[in-house]
């Protein structure tokens, strides 16, 4: 891998590791026992081929691994925070399911090109800052193979709240950061708790070809 690859920030890293290790994952804002809704409609619509090996990024406890593994799908998990990995093993082995889970860089992903068929990110993204956002979609883009389903979800640029990511990418942003790369098949949006956050809901397909140039 090169040398000049990017990575995350190594502050970025360590407050991550911090939060899970200072915080039990059940007390973690962000964190539910049961897997995000439109991921529940993807694999009832089937957006993934049957048992495909899918990629949860950013993974965290891994709730939405342990799901799409139950659904009879390959999953691999990868996270930042070594803590939250733990976690997810010690989930994956207690429901007795076989993820195979990861810690590491989501601009470096431990894996090589074309290894899924499908990618999941529910609150990934929106961490990414706003300089690496291209990078990380070529990464996404390297591991997944062409024609392969990519789910995401973000806190967009419209929630208000104190709390949350620093970076709340708008829909503009993000199909300038994914278009090159992916398609976009359909996109959502969703109030959040009768508040004031909003997130978006993106579903994307790996280019097979390369985007057609400006006309």
């Amino acid at each position: 891998m090169r040398s000049n690859h990017p990575v995350l920030p190594r502050a970025q890293q360590e407050r991550w590791e911090e939060t899970y290790r200072s915080t039990p994952y059940r007390d973690l804002p962000w964190f539910s026992a049961r897997p995000y809704p439109w991921l529940e409609r993807g694999v009832r619509e089937r957006w993934f081929r049957p048992r495909t090996r899918v990629l949860d990024v950013g993974c965290g406890a891994g709730t939405n691994s342990l799901f799409l593994a139950r659904s009879g799908f390959r999953v691999s998990g990868v996270d930042l925070a070594p803590a939250a990995i733990e976690a997810a093993r010690r989930r994956a082995g207690r429901a007795g399911l076989a993820v195979d889970f990861r810690s590491g860089d989501a601009l470096r992903l431990p894996y090589p090109d074309r290894t899924f068929g499908g990618a999941v990110d529910v609150g990934c993204y929106h961490t990414i800052p706003i300089r690496l956002r291209p990078a990380y979609s070529r990464e996404i883009a390297r591991v997944v193979r062409p024609g392969g389903r990519y789910l995401v979800s973000w806190i967009g640029r419209e929630s208000t709240q104190p709390r949350g990511p620093p970076h709340r990418p708008s829909l503009e942003e993000t199909a300038r950061a994914f278009e090159r790369e992916f398609l976009f098949l359909r996109t959502e949006i969703e109030r959040l708790h009768r508040g004031p956050s909003t997130a978006y809901r993106a579903l994307l397909q790996r280019r097979s070809t390369p985007q057609p140039p400006p006309r």
